[in-house]
């Protein structure tokens, strides 16, 4: 795909992933050992009354989700960065994440003229479609060579 291909508002549903109690563990273990994510009986006395996530793991796996569902076909997901980033709802053992993507930006590139940056914003909702992460990024993707032609979808008669 190119800049071309990817107008403001194309959507896609990438989804799903499931977390468990000894991903959480293992990955906080390793990147945020806070005992809310490591610890099960120091959580279950904690403020969220139990084992939750890193909000990091949910956004690693929702970007395993986004590449895995390949939402730019053959291009990939190169990312220069995130505007926003956010947890409004801890993510538990057990919860069934639904990931969908949405394009909201796409910008031109002035300094390299055969890319481009597309504004995608990533929302992960839990079984109870509660939102548990929202995070809106920007990709570098290459533009249409000049003189070709798009693929057209094939016409059934």
């Amino acid at each position: 795909m190119y800049l071309e291909d990817l107008p403001i508002g194309t959507r896609w549903s990438a989804g799903n992933f499931t977390m468990t109690a000894e991903e959480v563990v293992d990955f906080a273990s390793r990147y945020d050992p806070q005992p809310m994510h490591i610890d099960p009986q120091a959580a279950a006395s904690g403020r969220f009354g139990g084992l939750i996530a890193s909000g990091w793991h949910t956004a690693a796996l929702a970007m395993g989700t986004l590449v895995r569902a390949r939402i730019f076909g053959d291009t990939a997901i190169l990312g220069l960065g995130a505007d926003q980033i956010q947890w409004p709802a801890p993510v538990r053992p057990g919860d069934v994440m639904h990931v969908d993507v949405e394009v909201v930006g796409n910008t031109p590139s002035k300094s390299k003229p055969d890319f481009g940056v597309v504004k995608i914003r990533t929302i992960a909702q839990n079984q109870r479609d509660e939102v548990v992460l929202v995070m809106t990024s920007n990709c570098w993707v290459p533009r249409r060579p000049v003189g070709q032609v798009p693929d057209l979808p094939a016409q059934s008669s």
